[in-house]
């Protein structure tokens, strides 16, 4: 009985991956012989005549890879989730980095618990992934069906620190962002544009990202002009972005900005 019953249970979530992975098209950005592997969802009847917000996610460590699917295990299911897509109708772009590749310019040491890290600052050569994040997103953004007012980044783990670098190097294209258990150079922030909303959480007992990373990142973000907010869980470990998805007002406070706020 308890056999069967686990069995159906893993069929019914890998059906409802599979589901969720069908509703992402598999798309392969290129640029000078390398190549991005990115899943993308379009609204609900989508009409290229009209124009929509773009939300790009960016994926943690453990879904690189090259299979186009993996970036789809945090955080897809949400967003193609039809109430959601009815009352926020937006692009959904989840891009997938290589598997040794790091959507920031960051040394990590593994060995100590939290990690130890040191984040390069802006001026420093973007990785792989990142530079190629980079031109998809111009790409991307440059589309008339997309609203330029209403591009929003996030990400969690090694993503959510690929979202506070690219704020830096793209800081006019983002109207608010999210960052789950990351961290960034803290002098990055002074090159966010001014009153830039962000939300980051994270878990107090994270053994992976200190926390104080997220708390030390939306300190330096408020004093250079931002407006960035922290939520922390308390007996919770890296696995904070369950918490964070089930946020009633993350859509809302999300889909609320837009550049010329």
């Amino acid at each position: 009985m308890v056999i069967k019953f686990c069995f159906t249970l893993i069929l019914t979530l890998m059906m409802s991956f599979t589901a969720q992975a069908n509703a992402y098209k598999a798309l392969v950005f290129s640029h000078q012989g390398e190549t991005l592997p990115y899943r993308i969802l379009y609204p609900l009847n989508f009409d290229p005549e009209q124009s929509y917000p773009l939300v790009l996610f960016l994926h943690g460590a453990g879904e690189r890879g090259d299979d186009n699917l993996a970036q789809l295990t945090h955080g897809a299911e949400l967003f193609a989730r039809e109430a959601i897509q009815r009352e926020y109708p937006a692009i959904v772009v989840f891009p997938q980095a290589a598997e040794e590749d790091y959507w920031a310019n960051v040394d990590v040491n593994s060995e100590s618990s939290p990690y130890k890290l040191r984040f390069a600052d802006k001026d420093a050569q973007p990785t792989q992934a990142m530079q190629l994040l980079l031109g998809l997103m111009d790409e991307l953004s440059s589309e008339p069906f997309v609203d330029q007012q209403r591009i929003y980044v996030g990400g969690l783990s090694m993503g959510g620190m690929g979202t506070y670098e690219i704020l830096a190097r793209r800081p006019k294209m983002f109207a608010a962002a999210i960052a789950i258990c990351g961290g960034g150079n803290l002098k990055n922030a002074g090159h966010y544009r001014q009153g830039l909303p962000l939300w980051a959480f994270h878990g107090e007992d994270d053994e992976v990202v200190d926390a104080d990373l997220s708390e030390q990142m939306v300190a330096a973000i408020n004093q250079h002009g931002g407006n960035a907010r922290l939520t922390l869980y308390k007996d919770t470990g890296h696995n904070s972005w369950d918490k964070a998805f089930s946020e009633p007002d993350l859509f809302p406070w999300l889909f609320s900005h837009q550049l010329d706020d």
